[in-house]
C-alpha cells in the first residue's frame, strides 16, 4: 500500500493525541487540528477542510448519543433516588457482615463492585465511605486496606468492563466496528481476571502482612473530613466512568475540602438525608418507606434486567438482539426516574423528573463532550466513515488511513498473536494516562481492527483487552490524577502510596489477562 501525504499527516496526528494523553493534556486541540490537516492534505481544499472539522464531529456525536443519553438517564435517576434518601439505604444491610478484617476487605470488595456495576465507581464510593468503611475499620481492617479494595473493585473492574451499563465497550465497538456485546462479554472475562489476581496479591503483600494497630482502627482525621454530603456529590458522580479527561483533579479537590457530618462515619448510622429529614416528622416518615421501597426496587429490577441480558445472550430462554442493553438500562432508569418523582413529588412531578433530565444531558455533555473531537479524529482514518467527514461524491473510494499505515508495513509485523496482544495493552494502558481512562477508546478499537489479521484474533477480543488497560490504568488504579484521587481521600490514605500498593498487582493482573485471553480465544 503507498502511503500518501494525508497517511503521513494522520499517523503525525495520532502520534500527537498520544503524546498529549501520556502527558496529561486536554486533546480537545489536537483532534480538531489533526482533522482539519488530513483532511486539507486529502483533499486539497481548505474549505473542504474547515468543513470536515464540522462533520467528524457531527458524525461521531451521531454515532456516540446513544452513550450520552444514558449517561444523562442514569444520573438523573440517581439525583432522583439521592433526594429521597433511597441510596445510602441499599448498602447499609452490608454492615452486618463485617466481623473481622478479612472478611470486611471481601465484603468491601463484593458490594463495590455490584454496585458500582450499576451506577458507576464514584456515587459507590461516597456510599461506601460513609456507611461501610468506618464498620471495616472496626473489624479490623486499615484504611489502607479498605482503600486497595475499592479501588480494585469499582475504578478497576467495574470500569474495565462497564457491563451493564455499556459506555465503555460502545465507545470500544464505535471504533472497531464490532458488536458492543462481544467486546462487553470478553472484557468482562478479563476484567475478572485481572481483579481476582489483583486482590489476591494486595492481600497477601499489604492486607495479610500489616495487622492495623489501635489507632488504624479509628478513622483518621483526613477521613473525618473526606465524606462530602451527597448532594453536592451528584454533578461529580459519574466523572470516574464517564471518560471525561481533566476532571478528576478537580475532583480529587472538590471532596477533600467537603466537610461532612462527623457522625455519618463515627457511627455509621446518621447521614445528611437522615439530617435534612429531621425538620419535619411527618415528611421523615412519609420520605422513610419511599427510601425503604426504591432501596429494594432499583437493585431488584437492575438485577432482573442483569439476568435477562444473560439469558439472552447465552441461551435461546429470551431473544435478546445486540445492542439492546443499552436501550434496556436506559429505559430502565426513566421508568425508575419517572417512578421516584410521582411517588415524592406527587403534582411537582412533571416539572421534578424534567430537571433531572435536563441536569442529566447537561452533565453527560460535560463530562463526554471531549470524546466526540476525538472520535472524529478516529473516524476520519476509518473509511466508513472519511468519506461522509470529508465530503467525497458518492461512489469515490474511501481513504483508511490508519488501515492503509498497517497494511504498508504488515510484512514487518510479527505473526506472533501474543506479542501483538501485549502492543495493544501497551497502547490502552497508554491512552489510559490520561487520567480519564475512556477518551482514547475510540482510537484503541480502530488499532484492534487493524491488528487483527495479522494476529490471528477476532477484533472483540483485542478491543477487549486494550479497554482492559485503558481502564484499570486511568480509570483509577495506577495513575495519581485519576479518580484514584477521590479512593485515596474518601479513605484517608495517602494517593501516592494507594498507587505503588497497587500498580504490581494490577499490572501483573493485566498481564495474566492478556495469557488467559491468547489461551481462551
Amino acid at each position: 500500500m503507498e502511503m500518501t501525504p494525508a497517511h503521513w499527516v494522520y499517523l503525525a496526528g495520532l502520534a500527537s493525541l498520544i503524546v498529549v494523553m501520556v502527558a496529561r493534556k486536554n486533546v480537545v486541540v489536537p483532534a480538531i487540528a489533526a482533522t482539519f490537516l488530513t483532511a486539507v492534505t486529502f483533499t486539497g481544499s481548505v474549505p473542504g477542510g474547515v468543513a470536515s472539522v464540522f462533520r467528524a464531529s457531527l458524525v461521531a456525536a451521531s454515532e456516540l448519543f446513544n452513550i450520552f443519553l444514558i449517561i444523562a438517564l442514569v444520573t438523573a435517576m440517581l439525583a432522583a433516588l439521592r433526594a429521597i434518601g433511597a441510596e445510602h439505604r441499599m448498602v447499609a444491610p452490608f454492615r452486618r457482615l463485617m466481623v473481622n478484617g478479612p472478611i470486611a476487605y471481601l465484603v468491601l470488595f463484593v458490594v463495590t463492585y455490584v454496585f458500582a456495576l450499576f451506577f458507576w465507581p464514584t456515587p459507590t464510593l461516597a456510599l461506601i465511605a460513609a456507611i461501610l468503611l468506618p464498620a471495616a475499620i472496626r473489624a479490623g481492617l486499615s484504611p489502607m486496606a479498605g482503600a486497595i479494595a475499592i479501588a480494585i473493585a469499582g475504578q478497576g473492574m467495574a470500569l474495565a468492563s462497564d457491563y451493564v451499563i455499556g459506555v465503555a465497550p460502545a465507545l470500544s465497538a464505535s471504533g472497531a466496528n464490532v458488536s458492543a456485546d462481544l467486546i462487553a462479554d470478553r472484557a468482562l472475562v478479563l476484567s475478572w481476571v485481572v481483579g481476582i489476581v489483583a486482590l489476591a496479591m494486595s492481600y497477601l503483600m499489604t492486607v495479610r502482612r500489616r495487622r492495623p494497630s489501635l489507632a488504624a482502627t479509628e478513622p483518621s482525621p483526613a477521613m473525618s473530613t473526606s465524606v462530602a454530603p451527597r448532594a453536592e456529590l451528584a454533578p461529580a458522580a459519574v466523572v470516574a466512568g464517564s471518560g471525561s479527561g481533566g476532571t478528576s483533579e478537580q475532583l480529587g479537590h472538590a471532596l477533600a475540602t467537603k466537610q461532612p457530618p462527623r457522625e455519618a462515619l463515627e457511627d455509621g448510622e446518621a447521614t445528611t438525608t437522615d439530617a435534612v429529614l429531621d425538620d419535619d416528622p411527618s415528611d421523615q416518615r412519609g420520605q422513610n418507606w419511599r427510601a425503604k421501597l426504591f432501596a429494594v426496587l432499583v437493585p431488584v429490577s437492575f438485577g432482573a434486567l442483569l439476568v435477562y441480558m444473560l439469558l439472552g445472550r447465552f441461551t435461546d430462554l429470551v431473544s435478546v438482539d445486540d445492542g439492546a442493553g443499552a436501550p434496556l438500562v436506559g429505559g430502565l432508569a426513566a421508568l425508575l426516574l419517572l417512578a421516584v418523582a410521582v411517588t415524592s413529588d406527587g403534582v411537582r412531578s412533571l416539572e421534578s423528573c424534567a430537571e433531572h433530565v435536563v441536569d442529566g444531558l447537561s452533565f453527560a455533555f460535560k463530562a463526554m463532550g471531549v470524546v466526540i473531537p476525538i472520535a472524529g479524529f478516529v473516524f476520519i482514518g476509518i473509511s466508513d466513515f472519511s468519506g461522509r467527514i470529508m465530503g467525497l461524491a458518492e461512489g469515490t473510494t474511501a481513504p483508511g488511513f490508519l488501515f492503509d499505515a498497517i497494511r504498508s508495513v504488515e510484512d514487518h509485523i510479527p505473526n506472533n498473536p501474543f506479542v501483538i496482544m501485549l502492543a495493544v495493552l501497551l497502547a490502552g494502558m497508554t491512552v489510559g494516562l490520561d487520567g480519564s481512562g475512556w477518551a482514547g477508546l475510540p482510537l484503541t478499537g480502530s488499532l484492534s481492527e487493524a491488528l487483527s489479521p495479522h494476529a490471528g484474533v477476532d477484533t472483540a477480543t483485542l478491543a477487549a483487552i486494550a479497554q482492559n488497560g485503558a481502564s484499570w490504568t486511568g480509570g483509577g488504579t495506577l495513575v495519581i490524577w485519576s479518580s484514584l484521587i477521590a479512593v485515596a481521600t474518601f479513605c484517608g490514605v495517602s494517593v501516592v502510596d494507594l498507587a505503588r500498593k497497587l500498580f504490581l498487582p494490577v499490572v501483573t493482573g493485566l498481564v495474566v489477562s492478556t495469557v488467559v485471553a491468547a489461551i481462551i480465544w
